[in-house]
């Protein structure tokens, strides 16, 4: 069974990991380090391979289709970490719900209620863009179901995403 954070214990986990990861962010005045590969999509089946189960091997985290590299917060996302079930894949919704129920661990933002969404829009630009580098983005995000190129994305119609300073 999946562990799903809730009610005070839960909030007050997510409460403290948030209040680390940004006061870690604050004390680094450059923010965000360069990414050293090229920004790239990554498929599903791509994106699981960097779930931080490999020693030595990159840690990848997805939000709102951006994938980033979370590696050097592998304490929080590692084999083994309290986060790890985030990983190798797009959390989106798990990130917005605050929770690690295998279920919420999926691009799908449906029935999300105003309040998770400030939360995913927070601690996707308060977080994530703020202290890990953008290596790329998920296919989902800009191709077809048949993988051909979506000619009509506009990543500035998407419900609640700005891609304005992603790079």
């Amino acid at each position: 069974p999946g562990l799903v954070i809730r009610g005070m214990a839960g909030g007050c986990a997510w409460g403290l990991l948030l209040a680390a990861l940004l006061a870690a962010a604050e004390r680094e005045p450059h923010l965000r380090p360069p990414a050293e590969a090229p920004v790239r999509l990554f498929t599903e089946p791509e994106l699981a391979r960097y779930d931080g189960q490999k020693e030595g091997q990159p840690i990848y985290l997805a939000v709102k289709g951006v994938v980033f590299d979370v590696t050097s917060g592998r304490e929080f996302y590692g084999k083994g970490a309290p986060y790890n079930a985030l990983v190798g894949k797009d959390s989106t919704r798990g990130v917005a719900k605050m929770s690690l129920d295998p279920a919420d661990l999926t691009h799908d933002i449906t029935g999300l209620t105003e309040e998770e969404l400030k939360s995913l829009d927070d601690t996707f630009n308060n977080v994530y863009k703020a202290k890990y580098p953008i290596v790329g983005y998920t296919s989902r995000r800009i191709l077809n179901e048949d993988g051909s190129p979506n000619l009509e994305f506009k990543p500035e119609d998407q419900p609640h995403f700005n891609i304005k300073d992603e790079f």
